[in-house]
């Protein structure tokens, strides 16, 4: 399942339902640490593989890995396919995750949100999937078709695994080795 929300209460109630006590959560975008404190006491059995690259994001999530064993930093931009490669690398024996997490600015910047989520979806095939971002909930809300594409799980394997689409220029720094 995919979920799109924007109010962070709503975000947050979502990882509560979501992640089961054995995940492994991969968070992309974890400003401070408060969502990622959600996920690491409701997988206490599981991992928790978070992500951002301020500084002050380095700072939070040290203080949090004290008291949360199940939690990796990585401070790094997860528009780079090295950091994607590394990840899948880390994922490499449980061969994928369980919930793919996605706050990059909650209300800002959908179509890099889209991007990031297609690539590390279809690489990842998480179970579910929650993605932070008003421009795509307000894009969803405000549009129609009459076609019915549609995928059940937290990837769109509607789309195939076929990673990136080779005529997407923008994503030329995409790694097509994973």
């Amino acid at each position: 399942m995919i979920n799109v929300v924007y109010d962070i209460k709503i975000y947050r109630e979502v990882l509560r339902d979501i992640i089961k006590q054995d995940d492994l959560v991969v968070e992309l975008g974890c400003h401070l640490g408060n969502s990622t404190k959600i996920m690491a006491e409701r997988a206490p059995k599981g991992r928790i593989i978070t992500m951002d690259k301020s500084e002050e994001a380095a700072q939070a999530m040290s203080e949090l890995k004290s008291f949360h064993h199940n939690v990796e930093f990585l401070k790094a931009d997860v528009r780079l396919h090295e950091t994607l490669e590394k990840v899948a690398r880390m994922l490499k024996d449980h061969g994928g995750c369980d919930v793919l997490s996605i706050d990059l600015g909650g209300g800002h910047y959908p179509d890099t949100t889209f991007k990031v989520f297609f690539i590390w979806s279809s690489t990842l095939r998480p179970r579910e999937t929650i993605i932070r971002n008003r421009g795509l909930l307000d894009f969803m809300h405000s549009s129609s078709s009459s076609e019915i594409i549609k995928s059940s799980e937290g990837w769109l394997e509607s789309s195939g695994g076929d990673g990136v689409p080779p005529r997407l220029k923008e994503l030329q720094l995409w790694s097509t080795n994973i």
